[in-house]
């Protein structure tokens, strides 16, 4: 069978004796193909056994066919050199505005296959062409026509994809001069109009706000061509919503060319103008604020278009492409729908991710592979993303060289499956072509592509650099260059589509319509009240008030909907006993952490809020504690009892997620910020695996809401606690969150009962879609999970609520004869309470757990204190060393309530690791720990 049916096979071009001992030597290159001529063995593996098809579309050549060993030969070259024009075209092509890089010719050459062009005329034409273009009458014909359309403006690099249906598809749009659609002379003009409105706002920024930067997307002017064509022609597929994430440069220009922001409302920015003030009334603009605000490059914003499709802009930090995987979370929100039972429904035509990149960053930033590697997962998917190289061929300052290993920028996706388009920014027809091309493959094939737009850095990193420092050579050229918009209008008025004089009356009445959109800027700044944006009222709130109860009885029914199987289904027999037994939990009031957390998401469900639930091991669980998605022992089919409670009309959908955390976390918290229904909760595999997505947590989830106004109810679990298993599975680095706590911008929880873990998620499903709401962050345990001191009762919680702190029972119940005061939170302070027991003994001492660290519950533990006027002491216990933990955060706080009592501290000693790693060396430690917390002769006389 062929391997390669793009185009006419070479059989088509021999007949008689020819044809005969071809197929002698195809017989032989199956039983020795040492045999065989090397030229032919490789003609063979590509296109398979020779065939002569009487009437069908190979059919045997009689004029100019091969009547010689000689000419035999040359056919063979010949096919090897079209092949090669289609490989390597790209690296001949003209895509290169500045001509600053040398073109490798050498594989497109006729000379490099031994041929000439009168050995090519006297091929038949059917030998290079599936269907044969008009007017192509022969093989030099085909490699003339082969070369202009690979070699020219465009590039391709396709051969990577590896389906039959894709490459063909590839090859008959380009060969075929389908991508090539001519464009009309209206369009023409409507691209210099474009281009024109494009230039004059950058230019009118350099010259009227002097030395502020803006990173100027100028030298890559046509990138708005591109993103015309690809909405253009998403619209036309019936796309409802677009998603694009970008870094700086070039994005005030996207923001009012493409999001439509008006040049005033740009303006009234740089101005220090309330931008209010110039909000159009139609309302079709959106655009969301914080308090503490941020630089206007990194700014986004929502459209709606004329066809009723949304394009949003996402908000971006300076971190280039670490906005990667919130945008592609955002768009797989707005694909799925939630409101149906089982798992969300995805529809990935209806939404579409556009992702920008810079050419320095898109293989210098471990985040664009992680992206790329979600495309065809079931979890993560967004049905193909078009990926824009915004690509200046310079990096901060550094040339190509420094930047990178490979021979473009877009090297990376190859390995991805993901085809490449290379075209040459100076030429606005063929970007808008490509635009076109990009979105329509997208949309067919349901997968990534990359369009590589090859341009130049007209200024330096910002407008306030002079480049001439760094890039000398570069910058002679630059100088030299006209901007796109003048090589274009010379390029019309060469065709006769307008006069100079025209060219220049337009750029002088666009420059005139930025001078008027500033005017009216000035004008208003009369206007401007100077409002200072302040914090939500309903985010000053510490603790939300949220009724979490429900009743025994609806639990009880859930549990027992939750242990019946689909008929003939039969779980792993140990695994089968374990969910048996949650039947009896009610009853013993022994419901652990896993149990009590399903039973929270069926009421979630019951109650109307859709759940996603993200993890490299969240279906089973890191620890084997949570059970959501059963396998059949005998066939290994999956069974999700929670899509088969009473009374749900929304979705629970658990995914495995890829062993990445940076993208996955990026990803849910895209997914929140789209649709603040669901409860989107993601689950390291271990608390310190955290580390790894710091970025997001840096630079969105903490600060999002004060810098850009943008909510989210993202959950977060991270396993924390100390078992002798070494640094990396203990610590989920809570210092780091709490350092990072401040306006109320998250809760950040460590609970030491699985009834308070179940009314702290159903808190969280209940703030959804308030203005209260904000992310939630937990200290997950792993010892925990099945200790009977953890477990909770069918009546704690059918009736109770979440407990910011929680007082030991059995101690403090001789107010007079407490003189320690013990604080602290999570699963120390089980093995403190399974070290007091019934609290006998234990007079002196009172213990009190932490459950939500921020908020800081300052009052309740200040009425705590007060009951007991004899204390002298408040102390904080912890396992994580003395640097580590809440220690540092909490000894604030602490430090007012204790009231001159001395506060003292009972931990690890600082340490630079986050614990021991050998198993004896921390239970000595931990031992030393909960005897000093605890024992009297340690108490303050």
């Amino acid at each position: 069978m062929s391997n390669n049916v793009l185009h006419g096979s070479p059989w088509s071009a021999f007949a008689g004796p020819n044809l005969g001992y071809v197929m002698e030597q195809y017989d032989l290159f199956l039983q020795s193909p040492e045999e065989v001529e090397p030229a032919l063995v490789e003609l063979f593996q590509q296109y398979g056994a020779p065939v002569l098809v009487e009437g069908g579309v190979e059919v045997a050549v009689t004029g100019g066919a091969v009547t010689s060993q000689a000419d035999f030969s040359k056919v063979l070259a010949a096919v090897k050199l079209a092949q090669s024009i289609r490989t390597y075209g790209h690296l001949a092509a003209d895509i290169y505005p500045l001509n600053n890089r040398a073109l490798d010719k050498a594989k497109v050459e006729e000379s490099a296959f031994g041929l000439t062009l009168a050995d090519l005329a006297e091929i038949p034409a059917a030998v290079f062409f599936k269907n044969v273009p008009a007017g192509i009458q022969n093989g030099r014909d085909a490699i003339a026509y082969l070369k202009s359309v690979y070699t020219d403006k465009i590039a391709f690099e396709y051969n990577q994809v590896g389906t039959t249906e894709e490459h063909e598809w590839f090859q008959s749009q380009i060969e075929s001069g389908a991508l090539f659609a001519t464009v009309s002379a209206d369009e023409k003009k409507a691209l210099l109009d474009r281009l024109t409105h494009v230039e004059n706002f950058e230019k009118f920024i350099h010259k009227t706000f002097v030395g502020q930067k803006r990173f100027s997307g100028e030298g890559l002017d046509t990138q708005i061509v591109l993103f015309d064509e690809i909405l253009k022609t998403a619209e036309a597929k019936n796309v409802k919503n677009v998603r694009i994430g970008m870094a700086h440069r070039g994005r005030l220009n996207v923001l009012t060319h493409i999001l439509n922001k008006p040049y005033d409302m740009m303006f009234s920015d740089f101005a220090h103008v309330s931008n209010e003030l110039f909000m159009p009334e139609h309302g079709r603009l959106q655009i969301t604020k914080g308090w503490t605000g941020d630089v206007k490059y990194h700014m986004g914003a929502s459209y709606v278009r004329d066809s009723g499709m949304t394009v949003k802009l996402a908000y971006n930090p300076s971190h280039l492409e670490i906005g990667n995987p919130v945008v592609l979370g955002s768009t797989r929100a707005t694909q799925d729908d939630v409101f149906v039972n089982g798992s969300a429904q995805h529809d990935a035509t209806s939404g579409l991710g556009i992702l920008v990149h810079g050419d320095a960053a898109f293989p210098g930033q471990g985040i664009v592979t992680e992206v790329m590697n979600f495309a065809k997962t079931k979890g993560f998917t967004t049905g193909g993303t078009i990926h824009i190289i915004a690509n200046n061929m310079i990096g901060f300052t550094t040339e190509l060289y420094d930047s990178r290993s490979s021979t473009y920028s877009s090297d990376p996706a190859k390995g991805y499956d993901i085809p490449v388009i290379h075209v040459n920014a100076d030429h606005p027809e063929a970007v808008a072509q490509v635009g076109r091309f990009a979105a329509e493959y997208r949309q067919k094939f349901g997968k990534d592509i990359i369009v590589d737009l090859i341009g130049y850095r007209r200024y330096g990193h910002n407008e306030t650099d002079d480049p001439t420092v760094t890039n000398p050579e570069t910058y002679k050229l630059v100088s030299k260059h006209d901007p796109v918009r003048v090589l274009y209008g010379t390029k019309l008025v060469a065709e006769g589509l307008v006069t100079e004089e025209q060219v220049k009356a337009l750029d002088n009445a666009a420059y005139a319509e930025m001078q008027a959109a500033y005017d009216h800027v000035k004008e208003m700044a009369e206007k401007d009240e100077h409002k200072h944006l302040e914090m939500p009222e309903a985010l000053k709130v510490d603790f939300p008030q949220v009724d979490t109860t429900t009743s025994v009885e609806r639990l009880q029914a859930i549990n027992e909907d939750l242990l019946v199987f689909a008929e003939g289904f039969e779980p792993q027999n140990k695994l089968g006993k374990i969910l048996e037994k949650r039947r009896d939990a009610f009853a013993t009031g022994k419901i652990d952490w896993g149990h009590a957390e399903t039973l929270a998401f069926a009421t979630m469900l019951q109650d109307g809020t859709p759940i996603r639930f993200t993890g490299q091991d969240a279906q089973r669980g890191t620890f084997s504690q949570r059970h959501l998605v059963l396998h059949d022992k005998n066939n290994g089919s999956e069974f999700t009892p929670l899509h088969h409670i009473q009374d749900v009309n929304v979705s629970f959908t658990v995914y495995n997620s890829p062993l990445t955390e940076a993208g996955v976390v990026g990803f849910e918290y895209g997914y929140t910020l789209e649709n603040d229904n669901v409860l989107a909760i993601w689950e390291a595999q271990f608390g310190d695996f955290a580390n790894m997505a710091q970025a997001m947590f840096d630079n969105f989830i903490s600060g999002a809401r004060a810098k850009w106004g943008q909510k989210s109810g993202l959950v977060m679990l991270l396993p924390h606690g100390y078992e002798g298993q070494g640094p990396e599975h203990s610590s989920s680095r809570i210092e780091r969150y709490l350092q990072m706590a401040a306006e109320n911008n998250w809760f950040v929880a460590n609970c030491s009962n699985a009834g308070n873990y179940y009314h702290l998620l159903r808190r969280q499903a209940a703030l959804l879609g308030t203005e209260g709401v904000r992310p939630l962050v937990v200290a997950s345990p792993k010892y925990l999970l099945r200790h009977p001191l953890a477990a909770a009762n069918a009546e704690q919680l059918a009736n109770g609520s979440f407990q910011e702190i929680i007082e030991q029972p059995g101690l403090g119940t001789k107010a007079e004869a407490v003189e320690r005061i013990v604080l602290g939170t999570g699963k120390v302070m089980i093995d403190l309470a399974d070290r007091v027991k019934d609290g006998a003994d234990f007079d002196h001492l009172h213990i009190v757990r932490v459950e939500q660290l921020y908020p800081f519950p300052s009052a309740q533990i200040a009425d705590v204190i007060a009951k007991y006027p004899n204390a002298k002491e408040v102390v904080w216990v912890q396992e994580e060393p003395k640097n580590q933990g809440a220690w540092n955060y909490a000894i604030e706080n602490l430090y007012e309530l204790s009231e001159g009592k001395k506060l003292r501290y009972v931990g690890r000693p600082a340490m630079s690791s986050t614990s021991e790693g050998d198993a004896d060396a921390h239970k000595e430690a931990q031992a030393a720990i909960i005897s000093e917390a605890v024992t009297e002769t340690a108490k303050v006389k």
